[in-house]
């Protein structure tokens, strides 16, 4: 970890930007492609309420079109697979569950009929219709999700949290939502397992192409 460190302020220290700053000025607008090696999709769920079960999904793309001047006139698109939801389930899956078809949990959740059905729905997309401005920073965008074959919008709590050009430009933010998951027909085991997702989200984009401007 210590030559990591290292390694990264160094990197920091040549190219005369050690942070990210949080300023719109100077950002080029355009076209935005997510940076996948730094992005996470996590969500949450109460489970028997005796604790958060948290879960991921590692395979995911976005695109951005970002407006720093007018920030209410960008829009997202988002696609996540469903197979790629990771648990980190750990020990023998098959053990305690010697009736299930599937060898891990992780396939059981992605691919099972009662939870995330990927073989039927092997998208779930989220594309923004509107986007409002609630601070310098911060705003609320509002989009339709479509999960499990359902569409119905989310609003997201997004915060900008800067940009830095750092081997190359590159813009960064973080957001978070709730889903009922009910609405989108998923209920299995419901309220044992609660109906209330929590969604957290962290993404750096990069230019999609060097002509943004």
């Amino acid at each position: 970890m210590r030559s990591f460190m290292t390694a990264t302020a160094a990197i920091a220290l040549a190219t005369g930007c050690a942070t990210a700053e949080q300023t719109l000025e100077g950002v080029p607008s355009g076209a935005y492609e997510l940076e996948n090696t730094h992005a996470m999709l996590i969500w949450k769920v109460n489970h028997l309420g005796l604790s958060t079960y948290i879960s991921r999904f590692t395979e995911f793309d976005a695109s951005l079109d970002f407006n720093p001047e007018d920030p209410a006139a960008s829009s997202l698109s988002v696609s996540v697979n469903p197979a790629s939801v990771e648990t980190d389930y750990p020990g023998d899956f098959k053990e305690g569950h010697p009736d299930s078809e599937y060898d891990t949990w992780n396939d059981e959740l992605a691919f099972g009929d009662s939870w995330l059905n990927a073989d039927e729905h092997p998208e779930i997309t989220f594309v923004s219709t509107g986007i409002e401005t609630t601070g310098d920073y911060t705003g609320e965008v509002t989009g339709d999700l479509t999960f499990l074959g359902v569409t119905k919008p989310v609003t997201l709590d997004v915060t900008y949290n800067g940009t830095q050009n750092m081997r190359g430009r590159k813009i960064g933010f973080s957001a978070t939502g709730t889903i009922d998951r009910t609405e989108f027909g998923l209920g299995t085991y419901a309220p044992m397992i609660g109906t209330d997702v929590e969604l957290e989200i962290e993404a750096e984009f990069v230019p999609a192409s060097d002509d943004a401007e």
